[in-house]
């Protein structure tokens, strides 16, 4: 028996035979296998390609003026790392919610919960979404927003949506792919036309020297604008496809196609999209810098500047079925990670069913919603929740970046022969990189972020059973590295210059932050083997 999960079912879907088992494998049998390579990438491109768009491009050159175009290219570096680490555990080991189980296996019940309870506050990504349609509708029906955050009655068509997506997720996933494949051509089309015409409007050379330079507020604001500017939120998504990867019947050749495509497609959008709102800005708005450049609406109000009203209708049509797209399918991934939650033992079992007709968990579904419609009451704006959710996503890929590695580590597993070449150095480094990331958001944000995850230990404490296998002394000693990286990421921020007290200055917090990261990567390898091995073990002895 290799590498079994403290539910009793091994990565390769074989079963340890501790009496859970079978209701795990009966429910993961339900799921069915309709997703082909163009509906895993349809799902991945239309989940990066989302509100994002309409509203990154301003926020970044905000943040960092013209140098937000290097942002887009190391959140694309980012993305290239995290992607062949994802692919290599979607194409190996494939797995409904397999984002939430990945770190399970490899890391044990400690860091399986506080992924697990991330990953739940994550679905506020989706609260985003709905948020950013509901900004867009603003310009013809102002009630719903005050100009910074829902007002009464925009919660209330919010938490609507928010029923009828969940309403169009509810039936097979065959037609959830066909209506999301529609939507994605829409998707790609609208933001294509707006680049275009922006650039037959007029082009105003020496944007990228002008009004400051091209890094008017130093390069350190290229790194802020990754998630303080929303790129990091923009860019991600790419992972969408391997949470699928149990419904789809070619994972190994599927899942790295269909993830690769849809980052490729998104970044090369994104990088025009980012081109043509720095040269269309009329000058005479640029009077205060790029920190002056201020649109509720961006693109659509920006159209209606260069009297391209045509494009302004065009923009805010879309503003209402991309977000609204990448929401659809935000739904249907939450609903997987709650499945795969409930497979963890983190949530109960009850949210683990999956209706045998349409082959969707349904009760997941419906949890999720409440959630939504929560995330939607204390964050009323697209930005605020965006700053928070990015450092969850980015935890995600940090841990999935160690359980990649200790999968590789274990002299005992079934899966030492990996799919993705590289992985010795690619695992550590997109460790690192994460970390970075998470680091380089700022001191404001993570104050609230980490200590959230951190909150997750209570829900471990309360979830812990004696019939899990190993002793709660023996999963703290495995998971202890998880909670001593959110602490010293914490302090670390306060202590640097990203918005924190600046008492560890530049550079040198961030050589801090690679140092910390690296140490608690292997750290991490280490006891996860150690973990691996005693489950084996234990399997052994039974």
């Amino acid at each position: 028996m290799s590498q079994a999960d403290p539910d009793g079912t091994a990565p390769e879907g074989r079963v340890a035979g501790d009496g859970v088992a079978p209701t795990v494998l009966a429910q993961e049998r339900r799921l069915h296998r309709d997703l082909g390579f163009w509906g895993l990438t349809a799902i991945g491109f239309s989940n990066i390609v989302g509100s994002g768009w309409l509203f990154a491009a301003m926020y970044a050159a905000q943040t960092a003026g013209p140098a937000a175009l290097l942002s887009w290219i190391g959140a694309g570096l980012l993305c290239a790392l995290v992607a062949l680490v994802m692919i290599e555990l979607g194409a190996t080991r494939p797995e409904g919610g397999g984002t939430v189980r990945w770190p399970l296996y490899a890391s044990g019940r400690l860091v399986g919960t506080l992924v697990g309870w991330s990953v739940l506050l994550s679905v506020g990504g989706t609260a985003a979404e709905i948020s950013a349609i509901m900004q867009y509708m603003a310009h013809y029906w102002p009630a719903i927003y005050n100009g910074h955050t829902l007002t009464l009655t925009g919660l209330g068509v919010a938490a609507g949506l928010s029923v009828l997506l969940t309403a169009l997720n509810w039936f097979a996933v065959r037609l959830f792919a066909r209506l999301n494949n529609l939507v994605s051509v829409f998707k790609v089309v609208v933001p294509v036309v707006t680049v275009v015409a922006l650039f037959a409007s007029g082009w105003h050379s020496g944007r990228l020297t002008d009004h400051g330079g091209f890094a008017p507020y130093g390069y350190a604001a290229c790194l802020t604008a990754l998630a303080g500017g929303g790129i990091v939120y923009s860019v991600n998504g790419f992972q969408a496809p391997l949470d699928f990867s149990a419904e789809t019947p070619n994972p190994r050749r599927t899942i790295p196609a269909s993830v690769l495509t849809g980052i490729a497609l998104a970044l090369l959008m994104y990088l025009a999209l980012q081109v043509a709102f720095l040269f269309s800005v009329p000058e005479q708005l640029l009077g205060h810098g790029w920190r002056g450049v201020s649109f509720d609406s961006p693109f659509g109000q920006l159209a209606l500047i260069l009297n391209l009203h045509w494009l302004s209708s065009l923009l805010y049509a879309d503003a209402v079925l991309s977000p609204g797209g990448s929401a659809y399918v935000g739904v249907a991934i939450d609903a997987r990670h709650t499945y795969a939650l409930a497979k963890n033992g983190t949530l109960p079992r009850f949210f683990m069913r999956v209706d045998p007709r349409s082959g969707i968990p349904r009760r997941a579904l419906l949890l999720n919603l409440v959630v939504i419609v929560l995330f939607l009451l204390p964050f009323g704006g697209w930005q605020s929740i965006v700053r928070v959710m990015g450092d969850m996503y980015l935890l995600i890929y940090a841990a999935s970046a160690v359980a990649v590695a200790v999968f590789r580590a274990d002299p005992g597993g079934a899966g030492t022969a990996g799919w993705v070449p590289g992985l010795r150095w690619i695992a550590p480094l997109s460790f690192v990189v994460s970390s970075e990331f998470v680091y380089w958001s700022g001191w404001h944000d993570l104050r609230l972020a980490l200590p959230l995850v951190l909150a997750g230990l209570v829900l471990f404490v309360t979830m812990w059973r004696p019939d899990h296998g190993s002793s709660l002394a023996g999963e703290l000693r495995t998971g202890t590295w998880m909670v001593v990286y959110l602490g010293v990421l914490t302090l670390l921020s306060w202590l640097g210059t990203f918005k924190g007290s600046g008492r560890l200055p530049a550079p040198y917090d961030s050589v801090t932050v690679a140092a910390v990261s690296l140490a608690v990567f292997f750290w991490a390898v280490r006891s996860g083997v150690r973990q691996l091995t005693a489950e084996r073990l234990r399997a052994m002895a039974v």
